[in-house]
């Protein structure tokens, strides 16, 4: 079954530096890190101590209220240090790797029940993995989906090419689509424009859908509310394709092997292209920072700002290099040509050079003023949702009108663009998280 979806409205975000197909070179970490806030709703609970030796695979720490869900380590070796921040919150466990890599062992081969594939996902940490909608929490062990979703592409600034990072995972892949098939039917979204060429085409036992489209037309958020709209009451899972190709390697070897291709990116890398390393990785080792450049773990508009000495996140398969704006510039939008900046709009001339690339920094050009209600945002966004009235909702705390204008059909990431083009500066993404932290905190 093949379904075609075409979008017209978003915006495809003319940033340079792409990475070019090829794998510069393979990290191999001295030291990784296991990081609990990489995970929405998960309250950690430690079951390792410093000096501990662990294998790949095996628990550093477990859900505390529900300790069947499991946090596991990447690499084998023994644990370096526990990092806590304010009141003792634990940040994350850095495991020291070994010479060589030890795996816990797991059953191979794809289980005949859900109960069985729950318990191997369980077991070995990659229930994680599972992001479930409405809220983009982690799955819930006792509920079962009306659908799973797979995003085979991305349309974000400077995204990875899943067609060269996960070219040679066909079997991984089918193996994890007929584990997830167990609870619900699996739906798989590709790329029109390299329909063919995709290694998801070929996948059986899932319902293909093919879209095309500016961004955010890859957000699994987007198609979903296109094929399958999220109810109240309803739930959707989605997987990242990086991690559902893990889900597989798991399901054939019987062992936890989270390597996956990151992209460097960002017109301050000082080289474009791809490293193979584990999440957890110091970014350090996976790409030269030069100073005064901002390191971004994921694309430019819904990234988490690293630092230097930051680690990979788990959900992570990108990084993005900005460079810092520092300095106000001469007259600001007031000057009448400006050939280096980007525009949505028909102030400046960048509509004329639809296909150039622009070198952006992190300058917000401006900070943030009065609200003013444009048609921007309904541009910018391709679901059936009124994005203004639910931005006012959440600003609000008003959680009927939150439900009547779509709050359970959107993660941040689904309005990132709104973000990009707001005149006002507002953190949108910010604002719309905190309606979500409203809405799970008042109906749990």
């Amino acid at each position: 079954m093949s379904n075609n979806l075409v979008l017209k409205k978003g915006l495809d975000v003319p940033l340079a530096g792409e990475a070019n197909p090829v794998v510069m070179k393979v990290v191999r970490p001295d030291v990784v890190a296991v990081k609990p806030t990489d995970f929405k709703g998960f309250v950690p609970k430690l079951l390792v101590k410093e000096g501990d030796p662990v294998l790949a695979g095996s628990p550093l720490m477990c859900h505390k209220q529900h300790p069947e869900i499991l946090l596991t380590s990447p690499v084998s070796g023994k644990v370096k240090e526990i990092v806590r921040g304010e009141k003792r919150k634990l940040l994350a466990v850095l495991v020291e790797a070994g010479e060589q890599m030890q795996y816990a062992s797991f059953p191979t081969g794809v289980p005949d029940k859900a109960a069985d594939v729950r318990k191997v996902l369980l077991d070995s940490g990659l229930w994680c993995a599972i992001v479930q909608r409405p809220y983009g929490v982690m799955a819930d062990t006792q509920v079962t989906p009306k659908a799973i979703f797979i995003s085979s592409f991305s349309t974000a600034p400077l995204a990875p090419d899943t067609e060269f990072t996960l070219k040679d995972s066909l079997e991984d892949i089918q193996a994890a689509v007929d584990a997830l098939g167990k609870f619900a039917p699996v739906h798989i979204c590709v790329n029109a424009s390299v329909w063919s060429s995709s290694p998801f085409h070929k996948v059986e036992n899932a319902v293909l859908h093919t879209v095309e489209g500016p961004h955010p037309a890859g957000n699994v958020g987007v198609q979903i509310s296109h094929i399958a709209p999220i109810q109240k009451g309803e739930v959707v899972w989605t997987v990242d394709p990086a991690l559902l190709a893990a889900i597989g390697r798991l399901l054939r070897t019987g062992k936890l092997d989270l390597t996956r291709k990151v992209a460097v990116t960002g017109p301050a890398a000082t080289h474009l292209g791809y490293v193979t390393c584990l999440p957890g990785t110091p970014v350090e080792q996976i790409a030269h920072i030069l100073p005064d450049v901002r390191v971004i773990g994921g694309d430019a508009l819904t990234g988490e700002n690293l630092g230097k000495n930051g680690y990979l996140g788990f959900f992570q398969n990108q990084l993005t290099l900005l460079r810092e704006g520092y300095e106000r510039e001469w007259f600001g939008w007031a000057k009448p040509i400006r050939p280096k900046v980007h525009s949505t709009s028909w102030c400046y001339f960048s509509w004329l050079t639809p296909d150039k690339k622009y070198d952006m920094d992190t300058n917000l050009h401006g900070g943030p003023r009065a609200f003013v209600e444009t048609k921007c945002f309904e541009d910018v966004t391709p679901m059936e949702i009124f994005p203004i009235y639910l931005i006012k909702a959440c600003l609000a705390g008003e959680i009927e009108k939150m439900e009547k204008f779509g709050i359970y059909e959107v993660l941040p990431e689904d309005l990132a663009l709104c973000d990009y083009v707001d005149p006002s500066k507002n953190e949108i993404q910010a604002i719309i998280q905190k309606g979500i932290d409203l809405m799970i905190k008042e109906m749990a």
